[in-house]
This record gives structure tokens, sequence and C-alpha cells, in this order.
């Protein structure tokens, strides 16, 4: 297991669309350990493969209180949602920023584990935004592309600024 490097806005990897995963083998395994471990390391809920490099549809969340729940969703696909509404969002990939999104707050998901077996869960609140939101990283999308222009504006800003020689 091994902290990984989270790409960073505006990393052009980051737009890649990842593929489903179809081999469940120790490659996999290591992907999952290495994204609880960088999980953990950033204190935050969600994290998924694309965010270290690596395009294949896996995802890891872990919203208990003591991070000791972590679970690994691979292929997930949302088989209903309701109870939409706008939340605030964060990303590890986008520091510093967050945008209200609107969202699902319940779903059900369909994913396999690391055995390639299928399983379905319902999730509500935090963990069903979360799902959703490393779900959109498959696709490329961040929540940086979720931000009204003026919040995109003042990101690029930041961003040129830090690139200017001291």
């Amino acid at each position: 297991m091994a902290v990984r490097d989270i790409l960073e806005y505006p990393d052009p990897r980051l737009h890649e669309l990842s593929c489903p995963v179809d081999h469940f083998d120790d490659a996999l395994a290591r992907t999952v350990d290495d994204l609880i471990e960088t999980l953990h390391a950033s204190a935050s809920i969600g994290l998924c493969a694309p965010q270290i490099d690596v395009c294949e549809q896996v995802l890891v969340m872990d919203h208990s209180e003591d991070q000791s729940a972590p679970e690994a969703y691979v292929n997930p696909v949302i088989t209903r949602r309701r109870g939409f509404g706008l939340v605030e969002e964060r990303c590890l990939s986008v520091p510093g920023m967050s945008a209200f999104v609107f969202r699902a707050t319940a779903i059900a998901v369909r994913a396999q584990d690391l055995t390639g077996a299928t399983f379905e869960r319902t999730l509500t609140g935090m963990p069903a935004v979360c799902l959703q939101h490393e779900m959109d990283h498959f696709d490329g999308k961040l929540v940086a592309d979720r931000m009204n222009w003026f919040k995109r504006r003042r990101l690029r800003a930041a961003l040129h600024k830090t690139e200017e020689p001291a």
C-alpha cells in the first residue's frame, strides 16, 4: 500500500474517460489499497482511480467517523436516483474551491467488488453525493466544470498566481 499523488486541476489527465475494469487481479487489489491509503491520508470520504492517474472505473469511499470502513466500488452503475437538491462539494483535485451542485440525495447503485462479484447498495445523504461526485471523474468531469463562470475565473486566476516566479 502506498499514498499516491493526487492529480490536480488543470492536469489534462483528469479529463480522460475511464475504462471499465475487466481484470479482477492483484493489480486491481493494489490500486484499491493505494486508493484507501491515499484517501485516509487526505482525510476525505471519497477518491477514485483517475485522481491517482489510473484510468479505470474504481472508487473508494469511507464515510465512517474513524475511517475504519472503506468500501471499494468497481464499475459502479447508478440504478435509481431520488431526492434532488443543491449540495456543496469540494474535490481533492481542485483544492481550496467548492461549488454547489444539483445532485440526487438518495441513490441505488450496483457495482462489483475486488473479486468481480456484483453487489447493490442504497446510499443517502453525503455518501450518495460522494459516489456521484467520484463517478463524474470516470467521465472526465470535475467539480470545476460545474462551477459558475465567476468561480472558474477565480480558480484560473489563482492557478496563474501560483505559477508566477517569486
